[in-house]
């Protein structure tokens, strides 16, 4: 069904305006979930692709800007090759199979991250995605694809050195807002709440500068178990806290 106009359903028990614009997720534990349960790793990839859609789903209903997920980061090369091939064969399905989806509840899909290594047949299907949703209004979904964020702010801090190179700009003109118009989130709000599955209390690489006043919320859960009532529960968590931002409570008791 296409998302008709966000809502806070009452089970949630928080008002709209009290919801984080942006939710950022690290993904964690799809190989120990899997192998708690005795199954190959790859079992747990798929598993937590349905957990995806799930969540992606109801955060478009209740009228997120934007779902940013940590999906598989420069770091993860690392695994074994099938374990990677596995993986790269499970975005180009789906891209497929749930481009149908982002269309029916007007969800627009970007990628951020190198394209530079990825295969030939995932780059043609994250771009068919990025075209086929391109003038959709809704819920961005973000998937953080062949991503680290030290890498991305060093392409950034590379790009602006080119520029003051060319004498396009001075070194004292560079700005805070200078550097985040230079990163592969440029033009994308901040994360308001960053979750994070499987217990780790790390960020990993992700959204570092992005992050700097995100609140966070950490579960024991892996990503295959993390569910709607999960998600209801940190989106609680996070209206219940009080955003200074380096200022003073505005409602002191």
């Amino acid at each position: 069904m296409p998302v008709t106009q966000p809502t806070s359903p009452p089970v949630l028990g928080i008002p709209a305006e009290r919801l984080p614009k942006h939710v950022a997720i690290i993904m964690d534990g799809n190989g120990r979930w899997a192998r708690s349960r005795g199954l190959p790793r790859f079992a747990g990839h798929r598993a937590g692709a349905k957990t995806v859609r799930t969540i992606v789903e109801e955060c478009a209903r209740l009228g997120l800007t934007q779902l940013t997920l940590y999906s598989f980061s420069t770091e993860n090369w690392n695994r074994p090759p099938e374990e990677v091939a596995l993986l790269m064969d499970l975005y180009v399905e789906y891209m497929r199979s749930q481009r149908k989806l982002l269309i029916d509840n007007n969800i627009q899909f970007v990628q951020i991250g190198r394209r530079e290594g990825l295969p030939p047949l995932v780059l043609q299907e994250l771009q068919n995605t990025l075209e086929a949703t391109r003038q959709n209004t809704g819920m961005t979904l973000c998937l953080a694809i062949n991503y680290g964020s030290r890498g991305e702010i060093r392409d950034a801090v590379q790009a602006i050195a080119e520029q003051v190179k060319a004498g396009l700009l001075q070194p004292a003109q560079i700005t805070e807002q200078t550097i985040t118009d230079h990163l592969y989130t440029a033009g994308m709000p901040d994360p308001d709440l960053l979750i994070r599955t499987a217990g780790e209390m790390r960020v990993s690489n992700y959204l570092l500068w992005q992050i700097s006043y995100a609140e966070f919320y950490v579960t024991d859960r892996f990503w295959p178990e993390f569910s709607i009532e999960q998600l209801y529960t940190a989106l609680r968590e996070f209206a219940g806290r009080s955003r200074r931002f380096g200022g003073l409570d505005p409602t002191p008791t």
